[in-house]
């Protein structure tokens, strides 16, 4: 097999990975290309199959919404220390008309709207539609499909969490440079295929998130995507929320076996005495801001679990 991009060599990085977050069925390989680094699911998901995979596996449908409330807007020490300004809607400015891909359970849409912003959203998952018929948000249920928007019509396009979803990430950033404005830009959050925790983790890495995620980016091929969509990859860092490797010890805690529903990522799943005691003993090192210390340090290093992507449309 050869990568569809760099037509370089691929090698199985890792075998037999399964959903050990919500039970989907099937066993999955990894594979790596010898040039770009890109990590990709062998899988072939159709939008029928994607669709019922986040309406039916994903938990958004446990989401009351009568809790539900726009992001806040975070700034200073504490947002550094707690790596708060990992997710892409975070860096775009006010009063500008945006296009959010993959907007979960609609908070990034209260929170550009707050700001001043024209904001459409696209999100997969069906739990969307009570979002959209209580607050009257203009979202797309379905997948991202660039035909139904007008061409160069917005200035800022992001996709938190989702690039590494999609089938064909560069017809997906086509899709993307299709609509944006010259000069207009897409920022894209994405964990990171070259940091630390692929590493350390092995296939216990809570990233990996099979079979959510098909592709998994370094820079290199990013910015391969990017040129082959006609995008220019401006800039990227790693910025991780700290809470993220709290979430990878619980996740190792509560690790399940293929077919298995996790008690950590399910709410309201029993868990043995085992595992209680486990995550007691996680929270009161988590509260002892250890994570957040490690997590800084990676980041600093440019090698953290999240990376952001800063795409501009040349002019």
């Amino acid at each position: 097999m050869n990568c569809k991009y760099c037509n370089s060599d691929l090698a199985v990085f890792h075998t037999d990975m399964f959903d050990n977050r919500y039970g989907y069925p099937g066993q999955y390989t990894m594979w790596k290309c010898h040039d770009c680094d890109h990590l990709s699911l062998e899988g072939a998901f159709t939008p029928e199959m994607l669709q019922e995979l986040y309406s039916k596996y994903y938990p958004r449908k446990h989401l009351d919404i009568n809790a539900w409330e726009p992001f806040e807007k975070v700034s200073g020490l504490k947002a550094w220390f707690g790596g708060l300004k990992s997710a892409a809607y975070h860096w775009i400015p006010a009063n500008v008309r945006i296009l959010d891909i993959g907007c979960g359970f609609g908070q990034t849409l209260g929170y550009h709207q707050n700001r001043g912003c024209e904001v459409h959203g696209v999100e997969a998952d069906d739990n969307i539609r009570r979002v959209e018929e209580k607050y009257g948000f203009n979202i797309k249920v379905g997948l991202f499909d660039p035909e139904q928007y007008t061409p160069g019509y917005f200035d800022y396009v992001t996709m938190d969490q989702v690039i590494e979803h999609v089938t064909d990430p560069v017809a997906s950033m086509q899709g993307i440079a299709k609509i944006l404005k010259p000069g207009g830009k897409a920022i894209l959050t994405t964990p990171n295929a070259k940091g630390w925790g692929v590493t350390l983790f092995g296939k216990k890495w809570a990233h990996w998130h099979t079979p959510y995620h098909l592709h998994l980016f370094s820079k290199k091929s990013m910015k391969k995507y990017a040129a082959a969509a006609g995008l220019e990859l401006e800039r990227s860092i790693t910025i991780t929320n700290s809470e993220w490797l709290h979430y990878q010890w619980l996740h190792m805690a509560a690790y399940p076996k293929p077919g298995e529903i996790s008690v950590f990522w399910t709410p309201n799943m029993p868990r043995t005495a085992s595992q209680r005691l486990k995550m007691k003993v996680l929270a009161g090192i988590h509260r002892l801001k250890i994570n957040y210390l490690i997590t800084r340090f990676f980041d600093a290093l440019n090698v953290g679990d999240n990376s952001i992507y800063f795409l501009k449309k040349p002019m």
